[in-house]
């Protein structure tokens, strides 16, 4: 299964959703954990009081994560994660190293 993770390091899950200019795309089967490719996007959230609406920018993301079976990340807000649901995409928060972290996560889906 494909798993999309939020991180600045490529080691860690430690980045926001919203914060992200890429996501880490791996691949979990039988225990094994490969990246598998890198998924640029437009930062979400950008503080601009005059530009609140970024639905468009959420739907590229969302684009960008299909064929994912779930996105991890730091932190995700309610906006980002109902629409990463409405794509079939299942969003979870955690922290600390992507591989082990990955592997548990796999157990569950």
């Amino acid at each position: 299964m494909l798993i999309a993770v939020a991180s600045q390091d490529g080691r860690e899950i430690n980045q926001h959703f919203g914060h992200a200019e890429r996501f880490l795309i791996f691949e979990v089967d039988a225990g094994e954990v490969k990246l598998v490719d890198e998924k640029k996007v437009e930062r979400y959230c950008t503080y601009d009081a005059s530009h609140p609406e970024r639905a468009h920018v959420l739907q590229a993301i969302a684009d960008a994560l299909c064929g994912c079976r779930a996105v991890v990340c730091a932190q995700i807000g309610q906006g980002p994660q109902l629409e990463m649901e409405r794509q079939g995409v299942e969003s979870f928060v955690a922290d600390g190293p992507i591989k082990p972290t990955l592997v548990e996560l796999a157990k569950i889906l």
